[in-house]
């Protein structure tokens, strides 16, 4: 133990005698593995409190630092956090132990809370910093559990990342400060649209019980709001860690009331939110000892061997790690190349210093580029005219091309542009021309399909041009993922002109060999909507109908207000309204003007036939949240809401505000005004509902919803009466003096199980009040079975019984024609997470979340308790001659005997979470799939694996093989499939529906679950869409696009022509092949 640490432990030994209980203390040190159960013993016999104590601490002196980091988190769990700040200061920086963890190693614990919160993995080459960890560590501490900032910054390449996942790879540091898990989200560079996915990604991942069955939050307020809801109620006590912060607004996003750990370029960025923040930089250069380190462990040689070039690339390289890592990773390839590389970097040609697989970068000038991004304007601008012209280096005509179309967006709008303007045109002529050389795909899509754009183009300069631009740019017009407008249409009513049409052309289509699919069940599915616009470019936030209802005006993300008619849709006027996001819009009573209100601040009233702007207000110090006219006429006033806690009131004919009304202590959400304008309402994420007198300003009632409640809509009744609220969990809430009637849909959960006979599809499914239904397929008829509260059912194979799972742990099984329950005497201790029938429908099987299988023959009332894994068991799957393979968290595959519970095969698989599991055709052969990254293929009669398949980028979710057992296909979280050589492990085919941009997923994110057809042709995945693959080519032969999101299965058909599948929103869908 270091002598600062054991004299710390000298010094306060008294105090710690006095106050501490030994037994808990011990059961967390002996977990550890930092005390054995004979010096427990050796405490226990002590005859006083006090002596335990004694006698405790005089074991701990004798032992190492790893030793007395345990006993310190020991302290910090049971309370004792005023006795762990005495022995704060002496927490030994390095531990004792070779580079391990506090407790030795990474435990099954560190690795499944890794897992489960999205934590990077090592990389291939690492070298330790303990010094930079435990300063990042003791930084965390001092947030002691409240909310607040710890910031990791330094330069691109210098480690940021690593050194925030090493951090939380610490057992006893995870148990005392964030037992109650870690968070991360890969940020980076991204738009509005971009963080807002990050964010519906991060609250699906935190939901996983589905609190929020409806749908995805629709812009950033709402996302901030359910994830500060997520983290209050679900996950106290947790981490969230942001990787790669560029902006200080996205900070604001994830600003409610969190422990965070962040990394960034820029130590300024949490300069806009509030709570503690500490810093902890990181150093660009690593000294030259740690940098020989590196390269030895590349090129699998001792430090002292070494050639003298290594010593010299480390002094070229200064230190970076990056730089230093991607080098040892060529030389790693290309071992005899020391000089050509350590020539490469005096001469400073880093274009050809190509990248390493691992990292996100071209070329080692674009990774060191990425750093100038950080510089102050103007010295950005000295630095780009004095570097971007060198002699060895093309003149980079596409950024060229980009800073054009940045003008022209700057300078002109497309329904401006009149053949009068001197460089009119130009821009027709040229303008998608500039927008292919400068990679803007989707702006160029955006203008080669907006009918303003074609019309004016056609009159102006012929047909002919615009049919040449796109025959031009077809290669990119013509890019996924613009969905199958055919495919699109059989969603539609059958009685619509657009469904009978669309059903005409497949039929065409389907005997030329092209897939399409019927949405059998689709009228049994309410869709209400009659007319579909997309007027905007990016997310809308709000949209309302002109008091005569022939308009509608919207405004969203894209900054603009857009009003359209409300038989057609046709556009009539398009503003740029806002110099950031318009949040909320609204008509007069007389629809003479629409008022629009931004987080920019601003609120400005605009002609709502000539699109003139009116007035501008700017009196607000926060984003302006709503907006709403009195309902009369002859006097017009407008409320105004913001996130600065004010509600204001605007007189039209005045400059400035006419009231200010305080009260609130949080951001207002929505205001309204009562029908006789007397009053006004309003709502906010404080939790209160408040009535003011619009003509004193003075508050007269306020309700309370509840301390962790954001309200987010109100109204008034036609009596003046207050109505309703809609709260942010998903229920609406009828207020009358002293009752208060909540109501909210009943949808499907995702747990279904479906069994195919001749024609017929039966469907047993949950819904989010956990009742079972079972589902005629055909008709749509629903049979209300049973009022439990379900976590998983089946059906057994003759339908003659269903059986499911409680959330308590129960299991039943249910008679259909009696309605008999049978119920398992010995149920499980948590909730039943799977459960089927064999394939007599006589043992019915089970597994849970502790990590036991339950075998029960629920005829003769035997049971057989399947227990040898060590964590949860994430699914089974039976096999023949009553065997079971069942897989789990522990990362092993075991293989049972059912019949007499004997564990006959253990297959140590991975190091993470195995995720899912298949078995071959002919059940030679089974796959596993693992958070590791890895799938892998393995023989029943052989412990080490035939093929491991490496190159996934993500957390490998599911597999499937091939019916002629030749292929295997995996899944993972970008939405990547790919098609394996089963003989020789060799890859075949990579399935990527669109390029990753900006490191949003693919396929609509997961891919959790994959099915060939009976001829291995054809395949189908499940993601945030479906998708159906040509086996030969890889290529997409149709995409389903579901109306939500998160698909987590797929049944199939024996002969693929039916599929089955439950979205997010509760959806049900049932598809048939067109024949």
């Amino acid at each position: 133990m270091d002598a600062k640490a054991r004299n710390c432990l000298l010094q306060h030994r008294e105090a710690l005698q006095k106050d501490i209980k030994t037994p808990y203390i011990m059961d967390h040190m002996i977990s550890d593995g930092v005390l054995t159960v004979l010096e427990e013993e050796k405490v226990k016999n002590e005859p006083t409190q006090q002596q335990r104590a004694a006698t405790l601490i005089k074991i701990i002196l004798k032992k190492d630092n790893d030793c007395y980091k345990s006993f310190y988190y020991a302290l910090l769990q049971e309370g004792y956090k005023d006795l762990a700040a005495l022995l704060h200061s002496s927490l030994p920086v390095v531990s004792s132990s070779s580079g391990k963890d506090a407790v030795g190693e990474i435990t099954s614990f560190v690795r499944t809370v890794l897992c489960e919160g999205g934590v990077p993995q090592r990389p291939v080459v690492f070298v330790t910093r303990k010094k930079l960890v435990n300063a990042i560590q003791q930084k965390l501490f001092k947030l002691n559990g409240e909310p607040g900032w710890v910031t990791i910054y330094g330069m691109a390449g210098c480690g940021k990342s690593v050194l925030a996942a090493e951090t939380v790879r610490d057992h006893s540091f995870l148990k005392a400060c964030f037992p109650g898990g870690v968070h991360w989200v890969s940020v980076g560079k991204q738009d509005k649209s971009g963080l807002l996915m990050k964010l519906q990604n991060l609250c699906t991942r935190l939901d996983q019980d589905e609190s929020f069955p409806q749908r995805l939050p629709l812009n950033i307020e709402e996302a901030k709001d359910r994830l500060r809801f997520l983290m209050l109620r679900k996950h106290q006590s947790s981490l969230l860690i942001l990787d790669d912060i560029w902006h200080p607004w996205v900070l604001k996003a994830f600003d409610n009331q969190c422990q965070i750990l962040l990394t960034t370029r820029d130590k300024s960025v949490t300069d806009s939110v509030m709570g503690p923040k500490y810093v902890v930089p990181v150093e660009s250069g690593l000294g030259k000892e740690k940098g020989l380190e590196i390269l030895s462990l590349f090129v699998n040689m001792k430090k002292a061997d070494l050639p003298a070039q290594a010593h010299s690339i480390i002094k070229e390289c200064k230190g970076s790690p990056l730089v230093v890592s991607l080098i040892g990773a060529l030389l790693r390839d290309f071992p005899n190349r020391w000089d050509y590389y350590l020539r490469q970097l005096q001469n400073k040609q880093f274009k050809r210093i190509r990248k390493s697989s691992s990292y996100d970068y071209e070329a080692l000038d674009e990774a060191m580029s990425i750093s100038v991004e950080m510089l102050r304007e103007d010295i950005k601008n000295y630095y780009t005219d004095l570097s971007i012209l060198q002699k060895d280096v093309k003149v980079p005509t596409k950024d060229l091309h980009k800073k054009i179309i940045t003008q022209f967006q700057r300078y002109h709008q497309l329904h401006t542009l009149s053949p009068d303007q001197e460089d009119c045109m130009y821009w027709y002529n040229f303008l998608a021309y500039h927008m292919a050389n400068a990679n803007m795909h989707k702006e160029l899509c955006a203008l080669m399909f907006s009918l303003d754009w074609i019309k004016a183009k056609t009159e102006l300069v012929g047909p002919a041009h615009l049919i040449h631009e796109f025959v031009e740019y077809r290669h990119i017009l013509d890019e996924k993922p613009f969905p199958n407008i055919v495919q699109l249409g059989l969603c539609e009513p059958e009685t619509s002109q657009v469904y009978q049409q669309a059903k005409l052309q497949a039929k065409q289509e389907v005997d030329n060999g092209m897939l399409y699919l019927e949405w059998i069940n689709k009228k049994n599915i309410k869709n209400l909507s009659r007319l579909v616009v997309r007027p905007h470019t990016d997310a809308v936030y709000h949209a309302c109908f002109s008091e005569d209802g022939q308009r509608i005006a919207s405004c969203g993300a894209d900054k603009t207000l857009q009003v359209f008619k409300a038989e057609t849709g046709e556009k009539l006027l398009e503003i740029k309204a806002h110099e950031d996001e318009v949040l909320c819009c609204a008509f007069s009573t007389d629809d003479r003007f629409i008022a629009t209100c931004s987080v920019d601040k601003k609120v400005k009233i605009w002609n709502s036939v000539t699109g003139e702007l009116v007035h501008t207000y700017d009196e607000h110090s926060e984003q302006v949240n709503c907006c709403h006219f009195t309902n009369q006429n002859h006097h017009l006033l407008l409320a105004t809401g913001s996130s600065d806690f004010f509600l204001k009131l605007w007189d039209l004919n005045q400059k400035e505000c006419r009231n200010t009304m305080f009260g609130h202590t949080n951001s207002v959400n929505h205001c309204r005004f009562s029908p006789d304008d007397e009053l006004l309402a309003s709502c906010s994420a404080d939790g209160t509902l408040k009535l003011f007198d619009i003509h004193t300003s003075g508050l007269l009632a306020e309700i309370h919803a509840g301390h962790h409640s954001t309200i987010q809509y109100c109204d008034f009744s036609p009596q003046n009466n207050l109505a309703v609220v809609a709260l942010s969990q998903y229920c609406v809430e009828l207020w009358e003096t002293k009752k208060v009637c909540k109501n909210s849909a009943v949808v499907l959960k995702q747990e279904v199980d479906v069994i195919f006979q001749e024609n017929e599809v039966t469907v047993l499914a949950v819904d989010n009040r956990r009742h079972l239904q079972l589902i005629n397929g055909r008709t749509g008829q629903i049979d209300y079975l049973t009022e439990a509260h379900v976590s998983c059912c089946c059906l057994s194979p003759h339908l003659q019984y269903i059986a499911f799972g409680e959330e308590d742990g129960t299991i039943k099984i249910l008679e259909l024609l009696n309605n008999r329950i049978f119920q398992s005497k010995i149920g499980h201790k948590k909730a039943v997470q799977h459960i089927q029938f064999t394939a007599d429908g006589k043992t019915l099987i089970s597994s849970s979340d502790d990590s036991v299988i339950q075998v029960w023959n629920w005829q003769s009332e035997e049971y057989v308790f399947l227990q040898a894994h060590q964590e949860t068991v994430k699914n089974f799957r039976l096999l023949k001659n009553s065997r079971l393979l069942s897989w789990s968290f522990d990362g092993t595959v075991k293989i049972w005997n059912i019949i007499t519970g004997r564990l006959e095969k253990d297959f140590i698989c991975h190091q993470g979470t195995v995720l899912s599991c298949d078995v071959s055709s002919d059940a030679t052969k089974f796959s596993s799939t693992s958070a590791d990254k890895t799938a892998k293929i393995w023989n029943f009669e052989h412990l080490s694996p035939l093929h491991e398949l490496r190159g996934h980028n993500g957390c490998v979710r599911c597999s499937a093989f091939s019916v002629d057992g030749t292929l295997l296909a995996t899944g993972d979280d970008n939405g990547e499939v790919r098609i394996w050589d089963v003989s020789n492990g060799e890859l075949l085919h990579l399935c990527a529906p669109i390029p990753v941009e900006e490191g949003a997923a693919t396929h609509g994110g997961w891919v959790t679950d994959l099915c060939f057809s009976p001829d291995s042709k054809m395949l189908v995945s499940a993601a945030g869409n479906l998708k159906w693959w040509n086996v030969v080519t890889g290529k997409s032969s149709q995409t389903f696009y579901t109306n939500g999101t998160n698909l987590k299965k797929i049944h199939v058909s024996p002969d693929f022509k039916t599929y089955v599948t439950v979205d997010n929103l509760g959806i049900l869908y049932i598809l048939q092949i067109l024949e």
